[in-house]
C-alpha cells in the first residue's frame, strides 16, 4: 500500500482579501505539487485535527496579527503543536524593499508583532515568512478604516504605505515549493497505515 498524500488546512485571516489572495495561491500551489490542501478562513475552521499539517497567515496591521488568526492558532494549539506547522504574515506595502537605515522592510515587519514569537514557540513552528501584500484603502472599514483616512492625511504616510498590489507571487510559491518539499519527504517516510 503507497504512502497517503498530506492533509494540510491553509489556514488566514485577511481584512481586505490580500492574504486570503496569498492563502489561496498557497492551497493552490501545493495541490499542484500533489499535497491535499483546504483553504479555509481562520475562524471558520471546525477540526483542525483532522489535517496533517497547517500553513497559517494573517494580515498584519500596526505589526500586529490579526485576532482570529492568534485566537486559531491559541484555542488550537495542542493539534498543531504535534504537526508541521509554517506561519506567514502580509504587510509591507510599496516598491521600497529596505529601509531608510538599510534594513530589509520584512525583518523589521516581523520584529513589530510579539505574538509570533510567541505563536510560533506555542506551535513549534518550522517557519515565519513575511509577505509584501496588497493595500486598497477605498476596502478598508469600520474604525480601521476611519484611521486610514485620517492617517492618509499625511504625505509621509502615503509614501510609506502606497495604495497597490506589492504580493511578490514568485517569492510565494518559492516558499510554498518549500514547504510542498517537506510535506512529500515526510509523506513518503510515514508508514502505509496513517
Amino acid at each position: 500500500m503507497g504512502s497517503r498524500a498530506m492533509k494540510v488546512l491553509v489556514a488566514y485571516a485577511s481584512k481586505a482579501g490580500s492574504t486570503k489572495g496569498i492563502a489561496e495561491f498557497i492551497g493552490e500551489k501545493l495541490r499542484e505539487r500533489g499535497v491535499e490542501a483546504e483553504v479555509q478562513d481562520a475562524s471558520t475552521v471546525q477540526r483542525p485535527e483532522a489535517y496533517d499539517a497547517f500553513v497559517v497567515g494573517s494580515a498584519l496591521y500596526m505589526f500586529h496579527w490579526m485576532k482570529e488568526a492568534k485566537q486559531f492558532v491559541l484555542k488550537n494549539r495542542a493539534a498543531l503543536a504535534g504537526r508541521p506547522v509554517w506561519l506567514f504574515s502580509s504587510g509591507p506595502v510599496g516598491l521600497q524593499k529596505t529601509d531608510s537605515k538599510g534594513r530589509d522592510v520584512r525583518d523589521v515587519s516581523v520584529s513589530g508583532p510579539k505574538e509570533i514569537e510567541e505563536l510560533s514557540e506555542v506551535v513549534k513552528s518550522r517557519e515565519h515568512r513575511v509577505f509584501f501584500g496588497a493595500l486598497y484603502g477605498d476596502k478598508v472599514g469600520g474604525a480601521m478604516g476611519i484611521t486610514y483616512r485620517f492617517m492618509r492625511r499625511s504625505k509621509a504616510v502615503r509614501e510609506s504605505m502606497p495604495d497597490g498590489d506589492y504580493r511578490d507571487w514568485k517569492d510565494i510559491e518559492a516558499w510554498t515549493s518549500g514547504i510542498a518539499d517537506a510535506l512529500t519527504t515526510r509523506a513518503s517516510a510515514a508508514p502505509a497505515h496513517l
